[in-house]
């Protein structure tokens, strides 16, 4: 089989190396969005609408087949917030989002702290067609940040036996993650689907 060509809607070179090494062996090439490529506004209301805009414009940029991904946190006692808005809930750092999060739910009792990571992740084709993978990551919220790993809001996200994500090694938080759930049912129907193309 020759190798297939896919644009990660992405020009984050570490986000375009992280992939290569995930879909090396697979018979895939990946290539990352051009620098001077317009931004893409992410208008979606959910993970899936914001996925498919981002893959559908890199398609139209590129002509090539292309994978984008959508993730956040959404939090029980705040009705799902912020969701598809965590990366720009409020300006500022990954540390101001953090700190308005912990501030949201300070009072809050341990029985409602429950939250959850969710990454979707979209395949557009230049025919147009598309599919969805979607991975979610159970945890409830911390009262106080823990931990020196991970990024965003990985300090406060607990789980179920005690550690934040912070807590966690890379290589456990790659085998456990959102992003691996939805990775795993991506990388199994990509081969296939590129073939299709």
């Amino acid at each position: 089989m020759s190798e297939k060509r896919i644009v990660l809607a992405t020009k984050n070179p570490g986000k375009v190396r992280e992939f290569r090494a995930l879909l090396e062996g697979h018979g895939i090439e990946v290539v990352g969005l051009d620098p001077h490529a317009p931004e893409v506004a992410e208008t979606g209301t959910t993970f899936e609408e914001n996925a498919l805009i981002k893959a559908r414009a890199a398609v139209a940029a590129t002509g090539l087949p292309a994978l984008a991904e959508d993730a956040g946190i959404c939090v029980d006692a705040l009705g799902g917030e912020p969701g598809v808005r965590s990366a720009r809930w409020v300006p500022g750092s990954d540390e101001d989002r953090l700190r308005h999060l912990l501030a949201r739910m300070e009072g809050v009792p341990a029985d409602r702290r429950g939250a959850r990571y969710v990454s979707v992740i979209a395949v557009v084709l230049p025919s147009g067609r598309w599919e969805l993978f979607r991975g979610e990551w159970e945890g409830r919220l911390a009262e106080a940040p823990r931990g020196t790993g991970g990024f965003g809001y990985d300090p406060i996200f607990e789980l179920p036996d005690g550690r934040t994500v912070a807590e966690l090694s890379l290589e456990e938080k790659n085998a456990m993650s959102h992003r691996s759930q939805s990775l795993a049912k991506c990388l199994k129907r990509l081969p296939a689907l590129l073939e299709e193309e």
